[in-house]
C-alpha cells in the first residue's frame, strides 16, 4: 500500500462509513489473494515479430498474407471498411459489431506489390502490406492515411521456434501481450478514445483503456474514467480516418502529435502506440469525410438507440431526496416558476437499504401513485439501477440470481463478492445470454413502480477498495458468450453487456415503447442500447470544461446521446458557474442537473433571482429547439452523425478549427460558443467558412476566421449558418421552420424529421432548400416538390453587410 492508497483508504471509509470501510478492506484482500492464486505467474516470454513474408492466399475482399512467424488477414468490406487481423484473428466474435460481419467487397483484389509485399486494391481504399508486415492504408489517390509498423508480441508460452499461444485465440485464453506502433501525417490531430476529461483533441500522452470509477469527482487530467474505448478519430489534410482496435483487454494508447519541418527540415509524423495485456490483435480502419466515417462506424457497430421525445427535455436529479413529498415540492417549484421539466431522477437513496429493485416504503409509500401524478403534469420518473446485488439470504433478487446461477464466480467456483452501497454484494455475469434474460425481466418491478427511464451506475463494475483496483478480481470467471474467460477480458464490456440486458428486457416488457436508458460505463457499440453521461464531474470551471470535452469525444466514438451533471457532482457552484453550466447543458443532448448528497441543491431558484431568470431563458430556448433535437436524434440513428459536433466537422482541413475545443456545432445549423471561464462577458469565436448570424442580435459575420461576440451572463453566443432551416416549436404545440437568410448566389437548406411519437415508427425525412432571389426575397422549397407544410419565419435579413473576421 503506497501513499495514494492510504489517502484512498481514508476517503473510502469517510464516504461509506466505518462498517462498510472494514468490509471493503476485507474484499480488497480477498481480491488480491484470489488473483495471486488463480492468475498465471509471469513466465519467461519471448518477443516475436512477423518476420519475412512467405506467401499469400487470395480470398473474397482481400486475403491472408503469411509471414515466417505470423499471418495477417486483410479484408475490405463494401463501403471501404478495412479489417486487419493478426495470428488468425477474425472480426468475430466481437462485442462491438452489430449482428453479422459486414459483407466483403467482392471487387477488392489481393495482388503482389513491389519489393516482396502485397496490396489489396478496392474502389475506396488501398491497403499495402510490406514484406515484413508494415501495413499502410491509403486513399485511392495514394495518400497515406495511416502506417502500422510490424507488431511485436510477447508470447507467454513461446517455444524455441517462436510459436505458442496466439493473440487471436477465440477461447479467451491468456494470449500474448502485444504492441503496435503507427504513424500518421505530421499535421494530424487525434480525437476519441471514449470519455476523456481533457480534450476533445487528445494531446501527447498515455491514455489507459480500462473503465474506472475515478473514486469521486474528476477534473481534466484524471484518466481513465468510466467509459474508455479503443476508438480513435484522426483528422489530417490528407483525409479523416477512424481506427478501432477490437480488443477489450486492459491497455494503453500513447499518442504523440507530429511536427512539420522538424529537425533537418523534414516532417516528423505523428505516432500512436497501442499496448495490450492480451487478447487479439485485430483492428478496423474506416476512411472518408467525418460524416462518412461516422456513418460507416454506425453501420459496423449499430444504429444509436433513439431516446423518446421527453428524454430530450430538461431533467432534474439529486442524490438525497428526502422522499416523495420533497419530490412533489420540487416539481411544484418548477411549475410555479414556469420552468419546463421533463423528468425527475431518483438515486440510490430511494431503494430499501440501497438494494437494487426495491423501494424504501417509509420515504416512498406510494411510488406508483407519485409517478401517475407527475406524469399527468408531463414529468416522468427515472430510476437508477446498479449491478451489484446484496448478498443476503432472503433478498428476492439475490435468491433469484443464486437459483439461476447468475453471479460471477472465482476460479474455485465460489461467488465473487465485493462491497458497494448495499454492503457485501455479488455481481451478475452479463456476458452470459441466460443471465441477461434473467436480469432484463427484473425491470418489470421498475415499470410497475411507474418509472419511464433507467440510469445504470457503478457498472465499471465497482467494488469499493482502499487499495488495489476498485473492481472485481482479474481472475474472476465470465461466460463470455460461452467461450469462457476471466475479468481481464470481460471488465471493459461489463457495462455494455448490462446495457444490453436492460434494453432487451425493456423491449420485451414494453414492446410498444422505445426504452430510455443511459449508462455510466460501456464500450464500443454502447449506442445500440442507449447513451451515457459524464459521471461524477467535479464542481468548478475545470469540471465545466471537461463536460464539453466528454460529450464531443463520445460523439466521435459513435455515442451521440450524452451530457454532464450540470453544476458538477461534488460541490456547490457559484451562481455564475451554475448559470454558465446550465446554458451549456441546454444545447447538449442529455440536459440534466445532478449532485451528491453533500453537494448542495441544483434547483435554479436556489441561486438567486438573476440566476433564475437566466436559467428560465435557457430552458425556454431548449423547449423551443425540441423539434430540432428530435430531428438530430433521428439523423444520428439514420446516419451516425452526433448531435454535438466539433467545429471542424464540415471543414476538417481547416487546421485552426481542428485546434478549437471551446465551441461546437449543434447539427449543421448552429454554432454554440459556451462561456467556460469566470468573469467572461465577451469571447472569441472561431468560425467555419460561410456567413453566420448571431441569433441574439441578428448581426452577420463572414468566416473562416475569428470574431469577437458579446456573451453577457444572460446568454451564451449561438450563431446560425446562413441558409439553415431549423424546425422549432411555434408556441402553440406545433412546429414552424426558422430560416436564416441565405447569401445571394449560395443555396442553403436543411433536414426536418417530424416527431412520430415514442413508438418504433419509421421516420419521414423532409429535405428543404433555401435561396435568395435577386429582389432579396428568401424562397423555401421542398426538394421533392411537395408543399412546405409549415409556417416559415425568415431571420437575418436586417443585417445585409456582414462584419469581417480576422485570420
Amino acid at each position: 500500500m503506497d501513499g495514494r492508497d492510504l489517502v484512498r483508504s481514508v476517503r473510502v471509509v469517510r464516504a461509506v462509513g466505518p462498517a462498510q470501510g472494514l468490509r471493503s478492506v476485507r474484499a480488497a484482500w480477498r481480491a488480491r489473494r484470489a488473483d495471486a492464486v488463480a492468475l498465471p505467474a509471469r513466465a519467461p516470454e519471448r518477443a516475436r515479430v512477423p518476420g519475412a513474408a512467405t506467401g499469400a492466399e487470395p480470398q473474397p475482399g482481400g486475403g491472408v498474407i503469411h509471414f515466417a512467424r505470423s499471418s495477417l488477414r486483410v479484408r475490405v468490406a463494401i463501403g471501404g471498411a478495412v479489417f486487419c487481423g493478426w495470428d488468425g484473428a477474425g472480426p468475430e466474435p466481437s462485442y462491438a459489431l452489430a449482428g453479422a460481419c459486414p459483407e466483403v467487397d467482392a471487387r477488392a483484389v489481393l495482388e503482389p506489390d513491389t519489393e516482396g509485399g502485397w496490396r489489396v486494391v478496392s474502389e475506396r481504399v488501398l491497403v499495402a502490406v510490406s514484406r515484413h508486415g508494415a501495413v499502410e492504408v491509403r486513399t485511392p489517390g495514394g495518400a497515406v492515411l495511416r502506417r502500422e509498423l510490424p507488431p511485436r508480441w510477447w508470447d507467454r508460452t513461446a517455444g524455441p521456434d517462436g510459436a505458442g499461444e496466439r493473440a487471436g485465440r477465440p477461447e479467451g485464453g491468456d494470449g500474448s501481450r502485444w504492441v503496435q506502433r503507427s504513424e500518421v501525417a505530421a499535421d494530424a490531430r487525434f480525437f476519441g478514445l471514449g470519455g476523456r476529461a481533457h480534450g476533445p483533441r487528445l494531446r501527447d500522452g498515455a491514455y489507459r483503456l480500462w473503465n474506472t470509477d475515478p473514486g469521486g469527482a474528476f477534473v481534466p487530467g484524471d484518466d481513465p474514467l468510466s467509459l474508455t474505448m479503443p476508438v480513435q478519430l484522426v483528422v489530417a489534410d490528407a483525409g479523416t480516418h477512424l481506427v478501432f482496435h477490437d480488443n477489450s483487454w486492459d491497455g494503453r494508447v500513447h499518442l504523440r502529435e507530429g511536427a512539420e519541418g522538424a529537425g533537418s527540415g523534414h516532417d516528423r509524423p505523428g505516432t500512436c502506440e497501442v499496448r495490450m495485456d492480451g487478447g487479439p490483435l485485430r483492428y478496423w480502419v474506416l476512411a472518408g469525410t467525418p460524416a462518412r466515417v461516422l456513418q460507416m462506424w454506425t453501420a459496423l457497430t449499430g444504429a444509436p438507440a433513439l431516446p423518446p421525445r421527453w428524454a430530450l427535455g430538461y431533467q432534474h436529479a439529486r442524490w438525497g431526496f428526502g422522499g416523495q413529498d420533497e419530490v412533489r415540492r420540487i416539481v411544484a417549484g418548477y411549475k410555479e416558476r414556469e420552468l419546463p421539466l421533463s423528468a425527475v431522477h431518483l438515486d440510490i437513496d430511494h431503494f430499501d437499504r440501497h438494494r437494487v429493485f426495491t423501494v424504501d416504503r417509509a420515504r416512498y409509500p406510494d411510488l406508483p401513485g407519485l409517478a401517475r401524478e407527475l406524469r399527468a403534469d408531463g414529468v416522468r420518473l427515472v430510476s437508477i439501477v446498479d449491478p451489484a446485488v446484496k448478498a443476503e439470504p432472503g433478498d428476492a433478487v439475490y435468491e433469484g440470481g443464486a437459483a439461476a446461477d447468475a453471479f460471477v464466480r472465482d476460479a474455485r467456483g465460489r461467488e465473487v463478492r465485493g462491497v458497494v452501497w448495499p454492503g457485501e454484494s455479488v455481481y451478475p455475469d452479463f456476458t452470459d445470454a441466460r443471465v441477461r434474460k434473467w436480469w432484463g425481466a427484473l425491470y418489470a418491478e421498475r415499470l410497475a413502480q411507474g418509472f419511464s427511464g433507467f440510469w445504470h451506475d457503478m457498472n465499471e463494475p465497482v467494488s469499493f477498495a482502499p487499495f488495489g483496483e476498485q473492481t472485481l478480481p482479474r481472475s474472476s470467471r465470465h461466460a463470455l458468450e460461452g467461450r469462457g474467460g476471466d475479468h481481464r477480458e470481460a471488465h471493459n464490456v461489463y457495462g455494455l453487456a448490462m446495457a444490453r440486458a436492460g434494453f432487451e428486457g425493456l423491449c420485451e416488457l414494453r414492446p410498444e415503447e422505445r426504452p430510455f436508458l443511459f449508462s455510466r460505463a460501456g464500450w464500443a457499440g454502447l449506442q445500440r442500447y442507449g447513451g451515457t453521461w459524464s459521471g461524477d464531474v467535479a464542481t468548478g470551471w475545470e469540471g465545466l470544461r471537461a463536460s464539453l470535452s466528454l460529450v464531443l469525444g463520445l460523439g466521435l466514438c459513435g455515442v451521440p446521446y450524452s451530457g454532464p451533471d450540470v453544476g458538477g457532482f461534488s460541490g456547490s457552484p457559484s451562481p455564475e458557474l451554475y448559470v454558465r453550466w446550465f446554458q451549456l447543458g441546454a444545447y447538449l443532448p442529455l440536459f440534466r442537473t445532478h449532485s451528491a448528497v453533500w453537494a448542495g441543491r441544483r434547483e435554479p431558484w436556489e441561486f438567486g433571482i438573476a440566476a433564475l431568470g437566466h436559467a428560465r431563458a435557457a430552458l425556454r430556448e431548449r423547449q423551443r429547439l425540441l423539434p430540432y433535437f428530435v430531428t438530430l436524434g433521428q439523423l444520428a440513428r439514420l446516419a451516425g452523425a452526433p448531435y454535438v459536433r466539433p467545429v471542424w466537422w464540415s471543414s476538417p482541413r481547416d487546421r485552426a478549427l481542428r485546434d478549437c475545443g471551446d465551441a461546437f456545432l449543434l447539427g449543421d445549423a448552429l454554432l454554440v460558443a459556451p462561456v467556460l471561464q469566470a468573469g467572461v462577458t465577451r469571447r472569441a469565436v472561431r468560425l467555419p467558412r460561410g456567413r453566420w448570424y448571431d441569433t441574439a442580435t441578428g448581426r452577420a459575420y463572414e468566416g473562416p476566421g475569428q470574431v469577437w461576440v458579446d456573451a453577457p451572463l444572460s446568454r451564451i453566443p449561438v450563431l446560425a449558418r446562413a441558409g439553415a432551416v431549423l424546425p422549432v416549436a411555434d408556441g402553440d404545440g406545433g412546429t414552424q421552420l426558422e430560416v436564416w437568410a441565405p447569401v445571394a448566389g449560395r443555396e442553403g437548406g436543411g433536414l426536418v424529421v417530424p416527431d412520430a411519437g415514442d413508438s418504433w415508427q419509421r421516420p419521414t425525412v423532409e429535405r428543404f432548400v433555401t435561396r435568395r432571389e435577386a429582389d432579396g426575397r428568401v424562397v423555401v422549397e421542398r426538394r421533392d416538390g411537395g408543399a412546405v407544410g409549415y409556417r416559415v419565419r425568415v431571420r437575418g435579413l436586417a443585417e445585409e453587410v456582414p462584419a469581417g473576421a480576422d485570420g
